[in-house]
Parts: structure tokens; sequence; C-alpha cells
């Protein structure tokens, strides 16, 4: 893991129609760090990512991400910088077939790798090369999960952010999404990952954030998180 910060939020607010999602929140994800981001329905998480990546303005603060100030850019531009997103609900094209979505994460690149990160993700995912020509809406979920993951490698980004990649999906599918996601993070990637299940989710991460309410009310190393009385209460029912 560097010390270098990739991607710093500074007193980030986001509002939705009057209502101040995030309430000024301040956030660091270091160079092939896996960070994990916490907390209820409704707390901002996903807000957060939103404004991450150009989909939701900022109503304050700054976001810096390697090295230069992003707040305020649109969405396409962040992305060409090296930022992908696995949204919630994993938001495959369903008409397109695997290979066809696989090219689509690829459609800003110019150079010739992409054949051979085709290779890794169906390397990553068995279950997508012998699919590879079935159209994405005939998917399982957890294959549309797989399938949302592997387009946005095929950007070859420098930052992946995941919101909530378990969701609906069967306890093995979300054992083997998760071995993938430590996989991504051991080859270097650097990862901000939003996740329901927080158990899972400190289990694989260097370090957390809890947000309740818009604002960020622990934080720490992810080991010290899955021992802490407060989050073991609240997010892993446990007394």
């Amino acid at each position: 893991m560097g010390e270098t910060a990739l991607l710093e939020l500074k007193s980030l607010q986001v509002a939705y129609g009057g209502i101040q999602a995030v309430k000024g929140i301040d956030l660091v994800v270091r160079e092939r760090e896996l960070v994990c981001l916490i907390g209820a329905n409704g707390a901002g998480k996903t807000t957060t990512l939103k404004a991450v990546t150009g989909l939701a303005r900022s109503a304050a603060g700054r976001i810096v991400y390697d090295g230069a100030e992003i707040t305020g850019l649109r969405a396409h531009q962040i992305a060409r910088r090296g930022l992908a997103m696995v949204p919630e609900g994993r938001g495959v094209f369903a008409q397109l077939t695997i290979e066809e979505n696989l090219a689509m994460g690829a459609y800003a690149r110019s150079d010739g790798g992409v054949a051979a990160d085709v290779e890794r993700a169906f390397a990553l995912f068995p279950r997508l090369k012998e699919r590879r020509r079935q159209t994405a809406g005939t998917l399982s979920g957890g294959e549309q999960q797989m399938l949302a993951i592997s387009r946005a490698l095929m950007s070859r980004p420098k930052l992946l952010l995941l919101d909530e990649p378990s969701m609906g999906l069967a306890p093995l599918m979300v054992e083997k999404i998760f071995e993938v996601v430590r996989a991504i993070a051991a080859e270097g990637v650097t990862l901000l990952l939003v996740e329901q299940n927080a158990r899972l989710a400190l289990e694989v991460s260097h370090r957390g954030y809890v947000l309740e309410g818009g604002l960020v009310t622990i934080s720490g190393e992810a080991r010290s998180l899955l021992g802490d009385p407060r989050i073991r209460e609240a997010y892993l029912g446990e007394e």
C-alpha cells in the first residue's frame, strides 16, 4: 500500500432537492488500499460515490483525485482519468452480449491490451467465458454482477468504486464476488467499497468509515472496527 492519497474528500456536502444527504465528510483512500464505507440505508453512502464520479453535484467541499481537483467535472471527464464505478443494481447493457459489454468497458482505450484483459476477465469469472455470446439481460443477478465488475476493469481503472456488490445475491455468489474483490485488490487496484454487509466489507478492507445520517461517525483500521462494540452492536448484530 502506498502512502500517497489517490482520493481525498474534504468537507464534502451533497444535497438532493433541499435534503442534505452528505453533510460535510472527510475521507482518504491511499494508493493500493481497499477502503470500505459502511452504514444503514439512507446514510449517504451511494450519494458519496455519485459525487466522486460526477453523477451528483457537490454542494460544498472538495474532491481531489490523483493530485488534481475534480469537483464539478462531468462524469465522462472523470471516467477518462482512470476512475470507474460498478453501480448498485449492476447496470449492464441488457441487449448486448457479454463480449459486447466488455468491449464497452474499454471504449476509451487505444492500447493493444484489450484482448488480454478480456481473457483476464474470463479467468476471474469462468462462467462469463462459458456464456460469452449470451445477452446480458438473460444472465442471473450474480452473473450480471460478475459482468459489471469485469466491464469496469476493462477500463484499467486506477480507482474502482463498488456500490453494494453483494446486494440481492445468494450466499455462494457473494462469497465468489468477494474472493474476486480480494484478488483485484491484491493486483494493486485501489478500491472504495460501499457495502451493507458490514462484516464482509471490514474483513476484506484495510480501513473503514462508518456513515450515519450523512456524517462520518467512526473511522479506522478495519480490524479494529470489527472489534468495536458500537459497530458490533449496530452493524454486526452482536451485543
